[in-house]
């Protein structure tokens, strides 16, 4: 299994993605964590990457490559998930041309698909206790009876304008890439709407090579 997971904030790509890892037995690669890691680890890489996120600017691609290459070797090319990456069509290009350097190949390439309003219905009504950092959701996870209403609060990027904002970004960024998978044959679209498990189920079911050795 070697897919490319692709789906906006909210989507629950996240999750997905660790269904596919506890399940499949595919790697989940995220290029944003391998980031903050490199970055925690102090590696040469990530002092790099440290002076980019420090100052607020986009982490050049060479750089995000690398992690993104190194990961996928590390699972000898056998199976793994990729979530972050890639963002851009060269980068779409650097992934393609590295798979047939090593004879391996994606089996797919999937986009999640949900309506905007159901995705800010899901994130603004996420909401955070102030103090201790943890993570709520009116409808799966209220916040306990007995905390004080004044420790929860919702962060101004779960608001319904900034989530909205966050959506045109992804959809003006990704578009391109996800219309290069397109012409080739390679992307295709799931409803994310649903449970887990019947979103996983969709996925699962979209594999061409699912139920073969990776």
């Amino acid at each position: 299994m070697k897919l490319v997971l692709f789906g906006p904030p909210g989507v629950g790509k996240g999750s997905q993605a660790r269904f596919l890892s506890e399940r499949e037995g595919a790697v989940h690669i995220s290029t944003g964590v391998l980031l903050r890691r490199a970055i925690r680890s102090e590696t040469e890489l990530g002092m790099e990457a440290k002076e980019y996120v420090e100052s607020g600017m986009l982490v050049p691609g060479p750089l995000v490559r690398a992690l993104a290459e190194d990961a996928v070797r590390a699972t000898g090319f056998k199976g793994f998930v990729l979530d972050g990456y890639p963002r851009t069509i060269e980068q779409a290009e650097w992934l393609d041309a590295f798979l047939r350097e090593n004879e391996s190949q994606l089996d797919t390439v999937i986009s999640l698909q949900v309506p905007a309003e159901v995705i800010i219905d899901r994130l603004s009504k996420r909401r955070v206790d102030r103090e201790t950092g943890e993570n709520y959701h009116l409808d799966f996870k209220p916040p306990p009876a007995d905390l004080p209403a004044d420790r929860i609060i919702q962060r101004k990027d779960d608001m319904p304008e900034a989530i909205l904002h966050r959506l045109r970004i992804y959809d003006r960024d990704t578009h391109p890439v996800q219309d290069w998978y397109r012409q080739r044959g390679m992307l295709q679209e799931i409803d994310g709407r649903g449970t887990f498990e019947e979103v996983y189920g969709r996925i699962v079911g979209a594999i061409p090579t699912h139920g073969s050795t990776p």
